[in-house]
């Protein structure tokens, strides 16, 4: 790896992991007005076009099977979600939204759309696109070539 290489990764990982955080930030505060947090938000909207397994979504949302499972169980506890047989696998159950949980999930989308229009009239509309391109192809990349070893590999 060239020295441009490397500082070209160190420069990806550091903004990624501030825009994280930033998007941690804007999530919470627009999730808080229908009494989410970000993180129930983030496994809500992983099933609102079909149920998963507790697996599948932390598989589809990049996070630990065990933080899902504990939010998953929050949310079911809260009547926001509920568990459902899955025909595909006897002990892994499926989760969904409940109707209160879709509700809850509308509640965001006014304050989601209006902080979207500000994105993209700061950004551009090109340039928005270009942002979320580049972002998943980045993200197909670092699958693609995997997670290095404990030797570096």
């Amino acid at each position: 790896m060239s020295r441009e290489q490397q500082d070209a990764l160190s420069r990806t990982a550091l903004g990624a992991f501030r825009l994280n955080g930033q998007f941690l930030a804007v999530a919470d505060e627009l999730a808080r007005p229908a009494g989410l947090t970000a993180a129930w938000w983030q496994v809500l909207g992983a099933v609102l076009a079909e149920p998963l397994s507790v697996s599948g979504i932390a598989r589809v949302m990049g996070i630990t099977r065990q933080s899902v499972q504990r939010i998953a169980d929050l949310l079911v506890g809260k009547g926001l979600a509920e568990y459902l047989p899955n025909p595909a696998h006897r002990r892994a159950k499926l989760l969904r939204p409940t109707e209160e949980g879709r509700a809850t999930i509308s509640r965001i989308g006014p304050g989601h759309a209006e902080f979207a229009a500000r994105l993209a009239q700061e950004l551009g509309e090109a340039e928005f696109a270009e942002a979320v391109r580049v972002l998943e192809r980045l993200s197909v990349a670092i699958e693609a070539v995997g997670v290095p070893g404990p030797s570096g590999d």
